[in-house]
């Protein structure tokens, strides 16, 4: 048995995926681990998939590594922790549809992580985020030393990382780690009207936003530049687009056919 679970509810293509281990604000350990990254794999494999929701249970988002689990592990089950919980961003900057974390408490270390591997972040009030790993003698090294200063900039990354303190929900917004703050009781309603305009859009179109821009990152700007082209090229020639420009000339709304 396992106190660890990933929850995965989806309808109309939007998912959302919920880690639960309340109790210790949802920690990774390696079972909580495997769950979440089955469940992003079921997103990616569904064709009808528009959006991911990521959130937690309870008072957290997350709390980064299961710190009890490394208790006494050898240097190979350490390694294995650290890249299960590595893989979980990776994933997510993967998977072809937008994916949105919903910070409802403390995101730190793994768990800010976590929420550097999405497309947008959206963070209750009462959010902290943090990278603390050098008070713990590692550094965030699953995606934090990469993913985090493209995100706020090298300076404001090196200071996060390097001091391994906590920004308010406030304080994440005002440097660009997190892209709205929203009180509490409103942050799952307020990311769901988000999700649904989202999910409103031309799917092919959608997806093909999220690799342009995922896959940009990684290149210059002639090489990025080249692969918009090609992808505009490509939805050219979709049945949604034709679509797209008959619904404007007709002046109704859009019926997508994905395809």
């Amino acid at each position: 048995m396992t106190d660890a679970s990933a929850t995965l509810e989806g309808q109309d293509g939007i998912f959302t995926l919920t880690l639960r281990r309340p109790a210790v604000l949802n920690a990774l350990n390696m079972a909580l681990c495997r769950e979440a990254a089955t469940a992003i794999g079921r997103v990616a494999d569904d064709p009808g998939a528009r959006v991911l929701v990521l959130t937690g249970e309870g008072r957290g988002f997350c709390a980064g590594a299961d710190l009890k689990e490394r208790e006494g592990a050898t240097l190979e089950a350490l390694w294995a922790h650290n890249r299960s919980i590595a893989a979980i961003p990776e994933a997510l900057e993967r998977l072809p549809v937008p994916v949105i974390a919903a910070i409802n408490g403390p995101a730190l270390g793994g768990g800010c992580e976590l929420a550097l591997g999405c497309d947008l972040r959206w963070a209750s009030d009462t959010a902290v985020l943090g990278c603390p790993e050098v008070t713990r003698g590692i550094i965030p090294g699953a995606g934090g030393t990469q993913r985090l200063p493209r995100v706020v900039g090298p300076s404001r990354a090196m200071a996060l990382i390097l001091t391994g303190g906590r920004v308010t929900a406030e304080e994440a917004y005002r440097i660009g780690l997190v892209d709205a703050v929203v009180p509490a009781d409103r942050l799952l309603p307020s990311v769901l009207e988000l999700v649904r305009i989202v999910a409103s859009n031309a799917p092919l179109a959608v997806r093909a936003a999220k690799e342009a821009i995922q896959a940009g990152k990684a290149y210059g700007l002639e090489e990025g530049l080249a692969l918009e082209a090609q992808l505009q090229r490509r939805l050219y020639e979709t049945a949604d687009c034709r679509e797209g420009i008959a619904a404007f000339r007709e002046h109704r709304p859009p019926r997508w056919a994905g395809r």
